[in-house]
């Protein structure tokens, strides 16, 4: 596989997506996405109101995330994402755009080979009691931990032939980024 145009930093809600892509962005000099910034208004009002998004309010979402990163990385911008993608269709569609959303009935797809952003997705993985620990000291963030478990039950880890590595949100963040950066030097 060739080296990643983007990093992806993903996990359940408070598992320090944000935190640690910043670092890493800064770290390396690429530019930082935080994909919260980009839900629309309905989703953040959803979430607020404790109820789970579904895949009807993600896809969009991540189509126009998909659309930003293809766009910086075709123009030789390497970038950073910290996104939940928590599940392999969330992170086909982040890789693919629309080209990775599941297919409704009756849809059929034009053969052409879509246009890709070729990540390295870094999973932080913690237990729900450290995550959920950590999201009940968090202030100001349209996430309520009451939705935390909704999250654990959609998470799908990422597995080969995925390009990632899982990383335990116990270890302290410096160690985190040491990893990151020491699988980017191999790739």
């Amino acid at each position: 596989m060739a080296a990643p145009g983007a990093l992806l930093v993903m996990g359940v809600s408070g598992s320090g997506k944000s935190t640690v892509g910043a670092l890493l962005a800064s770290e390396l000099g690429w530019k930082f996405y935080d994909a919260d910034d980009y839900h629309p208004k309905e989703n953040r009002m959803k979430m607020e109101k404790g109820i789970p998004l579904n895949d009807q309010d993600r896809i969009p979402w991540l189509c126009n995330l998909h659309d930003i990163l293809l766009r910086d990385v075709t123009s030789g911008q390497h970038v950073v994402l910290a996104c939940s993608a928590l599940k392999k269709t969330y992170r086909d569609i982040l890789i693919r755009g629309k080209n990775g959303a599941p297919l409704k009935s009756g849809e059929s797809r034009k053969e052409e080979k879509p246009a890709e952003v070729q990540f390295l997705v870094v999973h932080l993985s913690g237990s729900f009691e450290v995550i959920s620990g950590r999201l009940h000291q968090r202030k100001d963030h349209f996430m309520p931990p009451a939705l935390l478990q909704s999250q654990f039950d959609t998470l799908e880890p990422p597995s080969p032939p995925e390009n990632f590595i899982q990383i335990s949100v116990d270890k302290s963040l410096s160690e985190i980024v040491a990893v990151i950066m020491e699988t980017l030097k191999m790739k």
